[in-house]
């Protein structure tokens, strides 16, 4: 009996320790659609809609994940994250050859860009992208590759069993108990000049400004700490910032392919 009981403690603990959402919930994602949309100029909402079947952002934003279960799509697994050493630059060790997030992105505006694209790689590569500018901004996804992005750091969600990474994926948005779209309409205010400093840069620069995010994330908390109020009080303005930041970033890509 006793050994049925360490048994089932050790699969339990496996299963916490390796299954993850692997980017921001459901509700994160279609935010930062919604809040994309918001920012996109009339002609890419138009030339946008022609591609998606007239689908919105936050509709599409949650297609890289619902492919996951269909073995056509493993290749792109890959792309919803990218692990490099926090004391080197993206390149400075060789890329995966399986790609990772920078890579995925970049393929997916290549293939918006180009003219001969057909129409059915266009819509499945916008719906990828934006998922994947998602993605970039939960900071665990430019996480450690050794903790699985922080999957593999057991803590405690209130009264349940969880880790750093899910805490950030999901546990925080839920616990708040806004819908994607009332996240989406109450961001903060921003002026022009702050909307043209979030634009600013380029993809790896927005790699690295999640990195750094990474490496306070993973200071938050240690192994089997018990998070709750104070957690929600300290760290959730800060998805609420990545969250806006991820549309206002995404609009950004979106409107120099199409608008």
């Amino acid at each position: 009996m006793y050994i049925r009981f360490i048994l089932l403690f050790i699969l339990l603990f496996s299963f916490n320790s390796f299954s993850s959402e692997y980017d921001w919930g459901k509700t994160g994602h279609r935010a930062t659609g919604q809040i994309a949309e918001a920012h996109l100029t009339n002609k890419a909402k138009r030339n946008i809609a022609t591609v998606l079947n007239g689908q919105s952002l936050a509709f599409v934003s949650t297609f890289a994940d619902e492919i996951k279960s269909d073995d056509r799509y493993k290749g792109y697994s890959p792309w919803h994250y990218i692990n490099f050493p926090f004391d080197k630059k993206y390149g400075e060790n060789k890329p995966s050859e399986f790609g990772d997030l920078i890579q995925g992105i970049n393929k997916c505006i290549e293939v918006l860009k180009d003219k001969k694209s057909t129409d059915a790689d266009k819509e499945f590569y916008l719906k990828m992208l934006v998922h994947f500018v998602g993605d970039l901004h939960q900071p665990l996804h430019v996480g450690r590759g050794e903790d699985k992005g922080g999957n593999d750091i057991q803590v405690r969600w209130f009264r349940d069993g969880s880790n750093l990474h899910r805490v950030w994926d999901s546990e925080m948005i839920d616990y708040y108990g806004m819908s994607y779209t009332e996240l989406s309409l109450n961001v903060d205010e921003l002026s022009d000049d702050q909307i043209q400093a979030i634009e600013k840069g380029e993809i790896l620069d927005w790699v690295n400004e999640s990195q750094a995010l990474a490496k306070k994330v993973y200071a938050s908390a240690n192994v089997g700490e018990k998070l709750g109020y104070n957690y929600m009080y300290n760290y959730f303005p800060v998805v609420r910032t990545q969250l806006q930041k991820g549309g206002v970033r995404l609009a950004k890509i979106l409107n120099d392919i199409f608008g």
